[in-house]
């Protein structure tokens, strides 16, 4: 056997982009890669919940915490109020009163939130770190790409771009900009709706971004439209990888994007949990694969997965296809009135961005806050905060 050995140490040196996602390195056009500029507490620290809720009563009525659903219950136990992306931008916008903003998310939450509050008002993340992959999957610069292909294929005049909430803020203002909507999971119909409305019926055309299966099964499932009407752009491809004549065709111009904790349900996983549970009720949300949402029995947003839960009978049994927190904080509410709740999956999957807001950053945001630091500001441009807002107004408008 040979033995290579040497007399130096290697020097190996971390790439950029296992920087960035070590959350050591900056990337502006990236929803996630800053390094925590505070000297976070130990997560062994017994006395972390203690700190956070001193901090918060100190802080009184100038904070105001929001926490996703998806967030850990650890975190969760100081939201002043939960819910999704949209409702607790809302929720921030109400409280006008509120010097800070803490939001319990990731980045392109918080920036919805700075695009709907005050301009004295100022939005927190605790973690900077703390993004969306999904969110990352459309940059600026390949969207602008994208517009230069429609344009070139003789396409852009009849196209109405509709973006999800989940998307960074300069994603909204090129929606803004080119007189689209952004929509929620629980909206998404009545704004491709609005959208097509905007054109000639025959001609229009919607360009959604960036998650490909919201957008694919609202249009299959919800509107009737078929799986020939929609085409992919893969913005790593050249001309997205479609034909002249297939953008000329399509009704749906989908973005190739998706969120990694959804994408990860199959139909296998469908088959193998009413096998095991008779019965059983199977509920996904619309980010999940087109194949996924058409074996199951239900599909909705986080909010109406709930609200499904809170109005089913006891006794029924449910498999809920969604993020894994938000699952077992379902089940242990609802163990109380009998009804069985389980993860759609066998493996365990949290959204880990998400999970990167933990209770020693949350102590650590409002420890700083309430000594008077400014810690990990969320603020949005103005020039880019116009046209997004403007999409988002253009959203509150639906009927």
């Amino acid at each position: 056997m040979r033995v290579v050995t040497t007399a130096q140490p290697l020097d190996v040196q971390p790439t950029p982009l296992a920087l960035l996602l070590l959350g050591r390195e900056a990337d502006p056009r990236s929803e996630r890669g800053v390094e925590c500029p505070g000297d976070l507490p130990s997560p062994s620290d017994p006395d972390l919940v203690e700190r956070a809720r001193a901090a918060k009563e100190k802080l009184g009525d100038k904070v105001f915490v929001l926490g996703h659903h998806y967030q850990r219950d650890e975190v969760i136990q100081f939201a002043d109020v939960t819910g999704d992306s949209f409702k607790l931008a809302r929720d921030a916008a109400a409280r006008p009163g509120a010097e800070y903003i803490v939001f319990c998310g990731v980045h392109f939450m918080a920036e919805s939130a700075d695009i709907l509050t005050g301009d004295d008002q100022k939005v927190v993340l605790p973690d900077l770190a703390a993004g969306c992959s999904m969110a990352d999957m459309a940059t600026a610069e390949q969207v602008a790409e994208c517009w230069d292909v429609l344009t070139e294929a003789g396409v852009a005049e009849q196209v109405v771009p509709v973006s999800y909430m989940n998307s960074s803020a300069d994603i909204k203002a090129f929606t803004g900009r080119h007189g689209g909507t952004i929509c929620t999971s629980s909206n998404a119909k009545r704004a491709l709706e609005w959208a097509f409305e905007q054109g000639e019926p025959s001609a229009a055309k919607v360009l959604f971004l960036p998650d490909q299966h919201l957008g694919r099964n609202t249009a299959v499932r919800d509107m009737g439209m078929t799986l020939e009407d929609c085409v992919l752009y893969n913005p790593h491809k050249p001309n997205g990888g479609l034909t002249v004549q297939e953008l000329r065709d399509a009704k749906m111009i989908l973005w190739r994007g998706h969120c990694s904790v959804h994408g990860r349900f199959s139909v296998e996983s469908v088959e193998d949990v009413r096998a095991r549970i008779p019965g059983v009720n199977v509920l996904v949300h619309p980010e999940c694969r087109h194949e996924v949402v058409a074996a199951a029995d239900y599909v909705g947003s986080t909010e109406y997965i709930i609200k499904a839960l809170e109005a089913a009978p006891a006794g029924s049994k449910w498999a809920i296809g969604t993020e894994l927190n938000l699952v077992s904080r379902l089940a242990k509410r609802f163990a109380a009135e009998d009804k069985e709740v389980v993860f759609l999956d066998k493996t365990v999957c949290f959204c880990s961005t998400m999970n990167r807001i933990d209770l020693p950053h949350l102590v650590w945001t409002l420890e700083s806050l309430a000594e008077g630091n400014l810690v990990n500001r969320i603020q949005v441009d103005p020039e880019t905060e116009k046209f997004a807002k403007l999409a988002l107004e253009r959203m509150l408008a639906l009927p």
